[in-house]
């Protein structure tokens, strides 16, 4: 016996028989919906924040402080990209250049109160690449590859000891004096190498005793960075209060003595900031070491 039709239309008018043309249709998106607009609301950012004590789903990123942290990640990308063409100067100048917009980034963030944990993690995974790989990358296509195994292990060991650091730099916020960093931070140990190469590469030191030298720097720069050693952040400083008047003296003596010689003087400067934390954490021991009979 054949199927009366008006059983078939009142089964098409149930829900879950409809044709897969109207199924489909029905889970299509708007019609005025483009393609962009859908793009961007598949692609859009969500966090919790809290604010005035309750927390919140907030939409969208901030702007201005992610727009310093991709410029030092173009940088550091830069700093990578002419070391692998042996432009090491460009290469050294490109990590303090990352350097000085990573230092931006989040006191702009700070100031007007735009922090983010998305701002957050994009910082550290920007520092990665400009304070990590960058600089064991043009140390090692400079002058440590011609060691051998030990030049591009102990390149490797910088780029761990980076990873490690920043990891964890990102737990211990909050839980640490603000006056301290634990541990050499990142972008003074790539500076160090930075402008080790700089200086070494513009006076053509590619002796054995130099490479050497510059295996020691990135291997300690790189044991530093995850050490109990404690550095001043110099987060103490005041940046909007009135300062007198022979501090901003001394600071524009001060970029007139880099600019006399600018790898030079920054390797002097930054060595010396490395070499202050083991110096003061045994100048502490000594201090507190039970006096000998």
């Amino acid at each position: 016996m054949s199927q009366d039709p008006r059983n078939t239309e009142h089964d098409l008018s149930q829900p879950g028989n409809e044709t897969p043309g109207e199924a489909a249709a029905d889970r299509a998106p708007p019609a005025e919906e483009d393609l962009a607009a859908a793009f961007v609301r598949e692609t859009e950012v969500i966090e919790e924040a809290v604010e005035n004590g309750q927390k919140v789903r907030r939409k969208g990123i901030y702007l201005l402080p992610n727009l310093f942290t991709t410029s030092a990640l173009f940088a550091g990308f830069f700093a990578v990209v002419a070391g692998i063409n042996g432009d090491f100067t460009a290469a050294a100048v490109a990590i303090f250049i990352a350097m000085v917009l990573d230092g931006l980034d989040g006191r702009v963030a700070r100031m007007t109160n735009t922090q983010s944990a998305f701002g957050a993690e994009y910082d550290s995974l920007a520092d990665m690449l400009s304070f990590g790989v960058a600089p064991a990358l043009v140390a090692f296509t400079w002058i440590l590859q011609d060691i051998g195994k030990t030049g591009w292990v102990v390149a490797f060991l910088y780029v761990a000891c980076a990873a490690l650091r920043l990891a964890r730099f990102n737990v211990q916020i909050g839980s640490v004096d603000k006056k301290w960093f634990i541990g050499l931070p990142s972008p003074s140990a790539a500076a160090l190498v930075a402008a080790s190469v700089w200086t070494f590469h513009t006076l053509d030191a590619e002796a054995f005793g130099f490479k050497l030298l510059m295996l020691f720097i990135v291997g300690a720069a790189g044991v530093l960075m995850v050490s109990n050693i404690r550095y001043h952040s110099f987060k103490e400083i005041d940046l909007k209060g009135p300062v007198p008047f022979v501090v901003l003296l001394a600071i524009v003596l001060g970029f007139v003595v880099i600019s006399v010689q600018p790898s030079v003087m920054l390797l002097l400067l930054f060595g010396a900031y490395v070499a202050s934390g083991p110096v003061m954490a045994a100048m502490r021991k000594l201090k507190h070491a039970p006096p000998t009979a």
